[in-house]
């Protein structure tokens, strides 16, 4: 059993959880940072890490790159005493990432469920939203998008860099999306014990290779992207949280925007200050925002 990249990777027999103590986690992830029980779901052949955490109405929540459910830590402890709060690690990367969350939807038997997502897990999640819209009852909706941008110098340029010969060599031998990259997105000073949780995933250059991967797929996803494109107007009238941080370097007032003019629904949150990985600089704040918005939107006593 190792952890790899994005997460916790095993190869063997199935197993659903690895249990709760200290000693099943890597010496790199101090168990005061992450107190949750790591789990265990297999699916395709691939060993999925994620947690499951509280009771409750059910909230699903999708990473980015080159984060993992870590990611979430905060906002899980912020709500696990009113939802029950499920986050997972992609296995691999690429596109399959859609397909493996649609069938852990169905072996967990989630039923109705809010949906959040930032950076990748935008379109990967509301892909699966759009093959299961009767079960997404919301979505909490973080920087990102879900459409082509084949055109855009501001993504195209990032793209092509990160994602072509110079980014891998950085990425392979520096980690460089994780030591760069993290940090100039977030707003607040992580600490070295988060920063190393961050990188114990990616020990190694081969492990390094889904966060290359990602960035040269903002371009290299054009179909993927299009089809959500085409079909994300049947989630329009799904109720949406949008909470945006505004010091983010990669989603800007334009994208944010265009998601509101597809959600009909939408309240949208400024994160004031809040850079790219909005979970780390307005954990408190998202949490304060989502139970408000749940109670207006759902008229229910959490």
């Amino acid at each position: 059993m190792t952890w790899g990249a994005g997460g916790l990777m095993t190869n063997g027999h199935f197993d659903r959880s690895i249990g709760d103590s200290a000693e099943s986690l890597p010496d790199w992830l101090p168990r005061h940072l992450f107190p949750v029980t790591s789990r265990l779901i297999d699916i395709e052949g691939c060993r999925v890490h994620y947690v499951d955490e509280g009771e409750g109405p059910v909230f699903l929540f999708l990473h980015g790159n080159p984060t993992w459910s870590f990611l979430y830590r905060d906002i899980i402890k912020g709500l696990m005493h009113r939802f029950r709060c499920i986050a997972l690690d992609y296995p691999g990367f690429g596109l399959s990432h859609a397909r493996i969350l649609e069938q852990f939807i169905q072996k967990l038997k989630l039923g109705a469920f809010v949906l959040m997502v930032q950076d990748w897990g935008g379109p990967i999640g509301l892909s699966v939203a759009l093959q299961n819209p009767r079960n997404v009852r919301g979505l909490v909706i973080g920087n990102t998008l879900a459409w082509p941008v084949k055109g855009d110098k501001h993504f195209e340029g990032f793209s092509a860099f990160m994602g072509g010969p110079i980014g891998g060599f950085l990425i392979r031998n520096f980690n460089a999306f994780v030591n760069v990259l993290i940090p100039a997105g977030t707003k607040k000073k992580l600490s070295s014990d988060i920063m190393r949780a961050y990188r114990g995933p990616f020990p190694d250059r081969a492990s390094r290779e889904p966060t290359h991967i990602f960035p040269r797929e903002i371009i290299g996803s054009g179909y993927f992207l299009g089809r959500i494109e085409k079909q994300l107007p049947a989630l329009s009238q799904h109720p949406a949280l949008l909470l945006w941080g505004d010091r983010d370097f990669a989603f800007r007032e334009k994208e944010r925007a265009r998601l509101e003019a597809i959600f009909g629904r939408h309240r949208t949150v400024i994160l004031q200050g809040a850079g790219h990985y909005i979970q780390e600089d307005a954990a408190k704040e998202i949490c304060i925002q989502i139970i408000k918005w749940y109670r207006d939107v759902f008229s229910e006593d959490i």
